[in-house]
Parts: structure tokens; sequence; C-alpha cells
């Protein structure tokens, strides 16, 4: 007999279908117009052998407390209980030695679609009930913007929250620009699940209403062929100066919206002055951009008169601003959109990440709420930009800058971490390898034996979300749903919260950390929570017993499209933003107290560390992007089915152009080492018509696969966070420059055999 059982992951909602108790099959959500394939790889990953089947200790650590974690170590399984000893012991010595600045609580937003057993919410809540800890401030996906935007338009909203909706550009855009593209793959998920997938929907609908799409980017297949756009290959990094050769050539014919620019924007004519060389000498017209960006200066002015002739939507990926100096771009993109004048109009104005991430654009109702885990507040009060992760580490005590305050690192001694991988998605990996050995210890919750976990000393078996009651739904998606356990816990696995709970009991605060709720407790709590929110938005929720027997909510489309600052536009003096002027801030008198050389006070083309007009170049000619894979999740799953199967001799591809492979004499099929000064790895090339010269693309993910413990060692698998730059994007937001990265490709013809999906060597259980 098949019982069925409703679920939710970060790559759709399904209903898992069990036999004999085994999970066999993930059938996708009925009302999903686009369910994802990756869904077919949930049983093997769920009965992966590379899952942590017990409490495991580090022996290195066990035995001597040495922090040499080589990510090649041995580990001693422990039963549950002396596992939590050592973990309560530790917590409470670095407590007590070095307050609670010396604990991270480390966890990235990614760690399950269920709110409530969310790893990086019970992580906080844990880690907070009992003194505090050193938190993170933003993220890797957008942490650039989410503190520029702010002092910008007031708001980080285009990027954390909505932009104007589909319905609104299919009725009234007749131009779409999209910087960086508009690739399928990245609507197939989001962060907390998606019911409907409603990408390729609104694209297909968006063409059919006749509007024109103009796509700059590197790599032609940033946008799907029956869009039928006119791409504008541009060099990577280059942005910015593309988008001030527009906004000049709007001014050198008059077509500037004056009007707009005075009454919702100020700064304009300090801006203007940098814009038209006035003040440097230097106009940044087409012909100046040209060279910079490798466009042609008449095509650059021939969008610039088409925009201004439309109603015209500018889009920008968040990979754009996940690069050195990648405030500029944004800020760039705003500017250009207010010197157009279309902003707060149906399907004008600018918008963010359309090509990022599922979800972004979807209609929702106003004020409609998800379910969310409270965390508490901080004790410790303290928290470091989350892409500065190496330098915390390597630089207890030192001073950094980050938007208008001098602040200091931390002297970490406890790395807590819960939900994320680290060794995936933080920038040069041979160098925070080598930091990460400066903590005394290191404990990681994980389901499987991902590099974080075989680079920890202490380990603890979490459940997926199949073997867990939760609710969970995406913040961008109409839909809610309830995901029933449907199977026992593999081995002794346990859930985040029960491990926290005993955790908590041992050091006094239990009744603090779950205020006296189990698991089917707060699932209620956060469900009513969200219901009584939505009632004042003026939606009806079931109550939940309702809810849970149905499996899911479906929120109600909204009776009107969501135009982005339409009220501001309407009555900016009603309805002002939050920057000090009220208005959009072209130039930000508050960034220029700053006096930060790397973030002017208004839009700049700064040449980036790493590009193709760089010195470097001429060493590394080759300008590598990382991309979102289209065959897992980050690095989730990546020992499932679908994403061995997309790998080429073991290793994960890397895209060339046949004038980049012709002149190195490399082929389709070739094992190649992908080198810069920071490290090398290993990649199997794919040769793609669709690329830029000049430009390699590899997909991140493959999980890091160090050949040995040398600091330089060389990574066999094909992550490229082996080669990124490690330098935050600016004094301002201190992001991440992932993006800014040159490299070379030769042929490998030594040794390539990756072995990142086996175990670590595990010894019989110990008391």
């Amino acid at each position: 007999m098949t019982q069925r059982f409703p679920s939710l992951c970060h790559w759709g909602a399904f209903t898992a279908l069990v036999e004999q108790g085994r999970f066999v099959r993930a059938e996708p959500f009925a009302l999903d117009p686009s369910p994802s394939a990756l869904l077919d790889a949930l049983p093997e990953v769920v009965y992966s052998n590379l899952r942590v089947a017990r409490p495991s200790v580090r022996e290195g650590w066990l035995k001597h407390r040495d922090r040499r974690r080589s990510g090649h170590d041995t580990y001693i399984e422990m039963t549950w209980d002396a596992a939590l000893d050592l973990v309560d012991a530790e917590l409470k010595r670095v407590r007590a030695q070095h307050g609670a600045e010396g604990i991270f609580g480390g966890s990235q937003g990614w760690a399950s679609a269920g709110r409530m057993h969310h790893a990086g919410s019970q992580l906080k809540r844990f880690l907070f009930s009992g003194g505090g800890c050193v938190d993170k401030k933003g993220n890797y996906s957008f942490g650039t913007a989410m503190f520029l935007l702010p002092h910008v338009i007031g708001t980080a909203g285009p990027v954390t929250g909505r932009v104007t909706d589909w319905t609104s550009v299919c009725s009234h855009t007749r131009l779409m620009v999209a910087f960086g593209g508009l690739a399928l793959k990245n609507g197939q998920m989001s962060s907390g699940g998606l019911g409907e997938h409603s990408m390729e929907m609104w694209l297909r609908r968006a063409r059919d209403a006749g509007i024109e799409f103009v796509v700059i980017s590197p790599n032609r297949s940033d946008v799907p062929d029956f869009l039928r756009a006119h791409w504008i290959s541009i060099r990577p990094g280059t942005d910015t100066a593309f988008l001030l050769g527009t906004a000049h050539a709007l001014v050198s014919e008059g077509l500037e919206d004056r009007a707009f620019l005075a009454r919702y924007c100020t700064g304009y004519e300090r801006f203007a002055r940098y814009l038209t060389g006035r003040d440097d000498g230097e106009p940044k017209s087409p012909e100046w951009a040209a060279p910079i960006c490798g466009v042609d200066a008449a095509e650059i002015r021939a969008l610039a008169r088409k925009l201004a002739a439309t109603r015209s939507l500018l889009t920008m990926t968040w990979s754009i601003q996940r690069a050195h100096h990648g405030e500029q771009p944004y800020w760039m993109l705003i500017t250009l959109a207010a010197m157009l004048g279309q902003i707060g109009l149906p399907g004008g104005g600018f918008g963010f990440g359309h090509g990022s991430q599922g979800g972004i654009g979807t209609p929702r109702p106003a004020g409609a709420a998800t379910p969310e885990l409270p965390t508490g507040k901080n004790p410790a009060g303290t928290a470091v930009p989350s892409a500065r992760l190496t330098d915390m580490l390597e630089h207890p005590g030192g001073g950094y800058d980050f938007n208008g305050e001098r602040l200091r690192y931390p002297d970490i001694r406890l790395v807590y971490w819960a939900g994320g991988n680290p060794f995936h998605h933080h920038q040069d990996l041979n160098r925070l390898r080598q930091a990460w050995q400066r903590p005394d210890t290191v404990i990681v919750h994980e389901t499987h034996w991902t590099p974080t976990a075989r680079h920890a000393d202490i380990v603890l078996p979490a459940t997926t979300t199949l073997e867990r009651n939760d609710l969970g739904g995406a913040v961008r998606d109409r839909f809610l749903f309830a995901m029933h356990r449907a199977i026992d816990p593999i081995a002794a696995a346990r859930n985040d919260r029960d491990i926290f709970s005993e955790l908590a009991a041992r050091g006094g605060f239990e009744a603090r950390y779950t205020d006296g709720l189990d698991e089917a407790g707060w699932i209620r709590r956060l469900y009513d929570s969200a219901r009584a929110t939505n009632l004042t938005a003026g939606v009806e929720m079931p109550p939940f017993e309702v809810f849970w027997e149905r499996g899911y909510f479906e929120l109600p489309r909204p009776q009107r499209a969501f135009v982005l600052f339409e009220d501001f536009r309407d009555d900016p003096t009603v309805h002002p933003l939050a920057t000090p002027s009220g208005k959009i801030e072209l130039y930000s008198a508050k960034i220029d107290g700053f006096n930060y050389d790397d973030c002017p006070p208004h839009p700049t083309w700064l040449p980036p560390r790493e590009w193709l007009g760089a010195s470097q170049a001429r060493v590394y000619p080759l300008h590598l992007l990382t991309t979102q894979p289209p065959d897992k999740l980050h690095s989730q799953a990546d020992y499932g089915p679908v994403a061995r199967t997309a790998k080429r001799a073991g290793h994960e591809r890397i895209r060339l152009s046949p004038a980049d492979a012709n002149a190195r004499s490399l082929a389709d099929g070739m094992v190649v080492r992908v080198r810069n000064a920071r490290g090398a790895c290993l990649a199997t090339v794919e040769v793609d018509a669709g690329l830029r010269a000049g430009v390699a693309i590899m997909s991140t993910g493959a999980w890091y696969d160090p050949a040995d413990a040398s600091a330089c060692a060389l990574e066999r698998h094909g992550n490229p966070n082996v080669l990124s730059l490690d330098q935050g994007s600016s004094k301002l937001s201190q992001g991440p420059s992932a993006l800014s990265m040159l490299v070379e490709v030769e042929r490998w013809d030594g040794d390539h055999i990756a072995s990142a999906h086996t175990t670590p060597h595990i010894l019989a259980s110990a008391g």
C-alpha cells in the first residue's frame, strides 16, 4: 500500500510516496505549471550512503584537541549523550573564558524549506537563548545591494521583497532590458520552496504581449530562445560603464526627464557633472564606454533612444552585485531609470532579480505573511558581514570599515554551524581552510558528509525534511504548505530542534529556548501567527486542522497589480522614501561623509581589481564567471543522480568559447586545470559558441575536494571558489566579490580522480 505525505523542498512542493516505510518517489504538486525535474533525485538523496549516521568526533580533536582540520581526518562515532556532553562542555568553557563573542553562529538561509525546522533560525534561537553569539549580517546572495539600496531609495525591498509584478509588466511594458539575463534554471528554485514555478509562464506571456527583450550578458544562454531577445555581449564587470554611456547618450540628445529628476530625485546635478566630464574632463559618452565594455558605441546610443521612446523596465540579476565595486551597477541602474522618468509607472522603472530566483514579480497580496520562527534578540549584539568570514577568523581584534562604522573582528574560539556549506559558498576556499584551523572547536549539524562536516570536530547527524513535521513556503510564492513526516529518521539522526532542546536543558535555559512548546506546538503557533497577520491583510486562512489535513493553502491573486514606488510617484510629499531627503538619492551626502575611496557618493565607474582590462589579464586572460548550477541547489544534492550525470569525467564543466578553446588546443571532454594565484581546480571542457571570447563559465556547487592537506592543494572536483577573490565589494557593504576573477586554463594529463563523494574513515562507536 502506498502512503502519501505532502512535503516541500527548495525545488518545489511535492507529495512523498512511501511504500513499506520507504520513500520511493516525489510526485510534483498538482497546481505547479512547471515542476522541477530535480524532485526525481530526492529518494537517492535521502538514502545516500553519505548520510551522517551517528554523532561523530574528529579523532585528533578528541584525543589531543588539535585544530588541524584537513578534510581527510578520521572520526569516532559516539553515543548522543556523550557527544552532547562534549558540545555542552565546550559551549560553557568558551562562554566562561571568552564570553559570547567567542562563539560564532554560522548558517545560511537555504538550509531547509521548512520554517519551524529552519536550521539557521533554530541555531540563532538556541545561541541567543544561551547568552548570545557573534551573528552574521547580510548574505551572499544580495549582500552588497541590501546595504547600498537603503541609502539610495530608502529600502532594500527591490531585492529582499517585491518588485513590479508580472501582471503590470505584461500589460504595460514594451521594452525589458535585462542585465545579467533571465535564466530559466534560476527560476526553478526559491528559498522556502515554490508551489508555482511561474517564471517561464510569465516570460511567455510577456513575449505574447509584444514586449521586446534586450539581454546584456557575455553568455547568450542567459536568456531562453523563445524570447527572441536581442543579445548584447558585454565584458564581465563593466555594466556600470555601459549604463553611464547610455545615460550620457540621453543627456547629449536631451532625452532625460528633467521634471522627474527635479521632483523625485536629489543630487542629479552632482552626478551630471561627473557624467558629462565637467569635473574630470572625461565625458562618459558611448564612445568612452565602448572600449571598456566591448560594445559598439552606436549600439549603446541606439538602446538609449529606444529606452526613452517607450515604456521600459530595467532589471539586473543579483549576480552582478557579487563583484568588486558591485554597488556601482545597481546604483547606476536606478539612476538611468530615474533619468528615463518611468519609476512608479505601471510596467516601468527598475527591478532586481528577475533572472535570479523563482517567484520574483509573482503577484501576491500586499501584506501577506509567511511563517517565520522568531529567534529573539542577540544579547551579544555583535554581527559580522557574511562574506568577511575568513577575515574574521584570520584577524581577531582587527579593525574594518562597514557602512559608516569602524568595527573590530571578534576572537572566535568556537564555530557552531547548522545549515549551509561555507566550503561551497565562500570565496578563496584554500584561504578559508587555513583560517578554519584557528578556532578551538568547530561543531556542525549535517545530514550528509559535506566538505563542511569533514572540516568539523563534532558532527551531529540531522534529519531531512521528510523525517519531521513542519510547514513552509516562500515569501514570493502564493502557497503555504504542510510538511508531514513521511519516514522515520535515518540511523540516529535527530531534528535540530531536539538537539538544541537537549543542549538547552544541559545549559539551564530549556524553557527560554522551547517556550514550553514541542514540535507540534511550534508548528501550530507559527501557522496561527501567519493566519492572524494575513487576516489584517484581508486574507482569511482556514483553521490549522483544516490546513494540515488538506496539505496547503493558496493565497488569492491580488485584484490590483503591484507597481514599485507607485505611491511615491503619486505624491512624494505624502509618501516620501526613507532616505535623508525623502527622494531617490543619485548623490548621497551620507555616503560622502563616510569618505570611502572605494564607494564614491554617486554612481561611478571604478575598474574592478580583476577584469579583462586589468594588468593581471596578461597572465590570466580569461574572466571566469560562476553561475548557479542547473542540476542541484548550490551544493545541495551534488552527490545526487542528476548532478552526477551532469558532470563529465567526474568533474564540473567549464564552458569556453570556440576561440579560447582553439587557442589552447582544447576540445570537448578534455580535463583541464583552471588556475590563478589563489589556487587551481580540475574541470572538463565544454565548448560553447554562445559565449563571448575571453570569458569562461563554471557552475558552483561541486563539493570541495582538495587533493591533500597542503595550503594550496589542487581541488580535484571542480569547485571554482578555490579561485575566487575574497575581498569586500567595498567598505560600504563588504559584500562578496566572487564574480571578479581572472584565470588561465590548460590541459591536465595528471591524476584526476575526485573523492568528494566518499565518507571519511570512521571508527567504531565509543561511549
